[in-house]
């Protein structure tokens, strides 16, 4: 194995000398062709098989003209929705929800930091011991994340979220039983109607996507802002919207436009309403503020491991941006977010509205929350997983007249 490594590193450095020794810029076709004539004819690889030779053609041609080398393959595999390098022989993979190790690895930790640094160069950064953590977005829309060996242990660390060329439909979050027709109408009229809702859940637990299919329902005549620390939302169907992402700052240490920056200059476009694809801190209070003078229809996500525990999560992040009493800044929360959905990642990998809850108030200190809805389990699988079903508590929606505005019967 340590020979074949061997073997493609030196004829891949072949074939650089003689690409950087070309006067004129070579195209793909021409470099596959050079590579492809490199490796039929280098007698190193005579006893390669025909699908050894081709793999190593295509690795090689990866390593030259792809930014992420070996990885590109997976990358380009639309089945595969998440890139995991824990350094350079630990490399994962999620394919349909389930995680596979690959029988790859790099030849060095040198390999992959080349590639670590070509993607953080196409968004004009850098990463080294003094900057060890890069976020990117590349070309196609995915998101990186790495991580410099000096305070990764097992680094260098890379991480990419693929998402999908198509955006999910809330028709197809029906076909794999995320929720439930009622339930999903339910929605539609609660988003329809301007109501403020908010995505709750673990990681990967689906809110980005589930964010996505609720703006489905949002009328298309209304102007939209879209705010996002990294983007990856894919709405689609409405003119007038203006979609704004976030700006790491330079090596220098300038030019930083954060997620509060930004719901700020919003609120001078005159949005309809305003999407924020995630809350991690002190920008909450922005989001809270601007649910409260007059955007309703807002949509935004967080990270919480129920609607309670996201609540106590925005109590925080809230006190992160101002010293604000907390009777203050729980009436607020109250007053500002209409409905919390909140997802979950069950054993079997699939992805499930866990509940509807309706915050209906505040009263002597506390945030009243209503649950309209609730995942309650009701068989056993073979594999002795649980299965269940999105089920109405039997509560009723008790602030209805945003519904009553627009004419919407429930």
């Amino acid at each position: 194995m340590k020979g074949e490594f061997s073997t493609i590193k030196e004829i891949t450095d072949g074939v650089r000398a003689v690409i950087n020794n070309k006067k004129e810029q070579l195209s793909d076709c021409e470099v596959l062709a050079l590579i492809e004539d490199f490796v039929l004819h280098d007698n190193r690889t005579d006893l390669y098989s025909y699908k050894v030779k081709g793999e190593v053609i295509n690795s090689i041609f990866n390593s030259t003209r792809k930014d992420l080398d070996l990885l590109q393959p997976y990358a380009e595999d639309k089945e595969i929705s998440e890139i995991m390098v824990n350094g350079t022989e630990s490399i994962f993979v999620e394919r349909h929800g389930h995680m596979e190790k690959l029988d790859i690895c790099f030849e060095t930790a040198e390999e992959l930091e080349e590639i670590i640094r070509r993607i953080a160069a196409k968004v004009h950064r850098e990463i080294n011991e003094l900057n060890p953590i890069v976020d990117a977005r590349l070309d196609d829309g995915s998101r990186v994340n790495a991580v410099y060996k000096n305070i990764a242990l097992n680094g260098p660390i890379l991480t990419i979220r693929r998402f999908p060329e198509q955006r999910i439909t809330m028709k197809e979050l029906l076909q794999k039983e995320t929720l439930t027709l009622e339930a999903a109408e339910f929605l539609k009229k609660l988003v329809s109607s301007g109501y403020n809702i908010f995505i709750s859940g673990g990681t990967s637990s689906g809110k980005t996507t589930f964010l996505n299919v609720l703006s489905e329902f949002i009328p298309k005549d209304e102007r939209v802002i879209v705010i996002e620390d990294s983007a990856e939302l894919q709405i689609s169907g409405i003119d007038n919207i203006v979609r704004m992402e976030c700006k790491n700052a330079n090596v220098q240490g300038k030019g930083e436009v954060n997620v509060r920056q930004l719901i700020k200059t919003s609120l001078r476009m005159r949005p309809n309403r305003i999407i924020i694809g995630e809350v991690r801190g002190g920008e909450v209070l922005d989001m809270i503020q601007a649910m409260n003078t007059g955007h309703d229809g807002s949509l935004s996500t967080g990270h919480g491991n129920s609607p309670e525990g996201m609540l106590s999560r925005m109590e925080s992040m809230f006190l992160q941006a101002a010293d604000f009493p907390l009777d203050a800044i729980r009436s607020q929360i109250a007053e500002a977010i209409d409905i919390i959905v909140h997802l979950g990642r069950l054993p079997d990998k699939s992805r499930k509205v866990l509940e509807i809850t309706e915050i209906e108030g505040y009263v002597d200190g506390k945030i009243i929350l209503n649950p309209l809805y609730k995942y309650k389990i009701n068989s056993k699988k073979e594999d002795g997983t649980s299965f269940g079903i999105l089920m109405p508590t039997g509560n009723r929606l008790q602030n209805t007249i945003k519904l009553e505005l627009k004419g919407a019967a429930m």
